[in-house]
């Protein structure tokens, strides 16, 4: 077996030829998937998502099963030219990006506020349960009783 060296911009080179390629599908190979920050902050998670060109109207928000689920669509902007040659690199199409969430958030305390291009998601924590405490009953008395300490071993009763 031979070995070859790996030399990185030799691959990269061969990557760009084959996106500068004219009658290479461009849709194919340029899926379009947003940018995503996730933030947790005290109270809250803070979802942003980077969606130019696209307004509120474009984007759909869902909570199922603890599942957030953010989609939507940009559309394509280019026209059919049929003299001349045109390289459109803005890639366009639909998106779906999902987040499991805690168990118990509130999906009626969601928010969302779509600024500039950017949406942003308040998804406010659950609440922490609480252990509860069970007090124990000695006997058969229905009244629970405190025990301070156990008796020393052998000790008579």
């Amino acid at each position: 077996m031979a070995l070859v060296r790996w030399e990185p911009a030799r691959e990269l080179r061969l990557l760009n030829s084959l996106f500068d390629n004219p009658t290479f599908p461009q849709s194919a190979a340029r899926r379009w998937i947003p940018a995503i920050d996730l933030v947790e902050t005290e109270s809250d998670f803070v979802l942003r998502a980077d969606l130019p060109g696209l307004s509120e109207e474009d984007v759909n928000i869902e909570l199922e099963d603890n599942v957030l689920t953010v989609s939507g669509e940009r559309k394509s902007e280019h026209e059919e030219h049929k003299n001349g040659y045109r390289r459109i690199e803005r890639s366009s199409g639909s998106f779906r990006r999902t987040l499991t969430l805690p168990e118990g958030v509130d999906a009626e305390s969601i928010k969302a506020t779509f600024n500039r291009g950017v949406l942003e998601v308040q998804v406010p924590k659950p609440e922490q349960r609480k252990p509860h405490k069970v007090q124990i009953s000695v006997g058969g008395g229905s009244e629970p009783q405190a025990i301070e300490g156990a008796e020393p071993a052998g000790a008579a009763a």
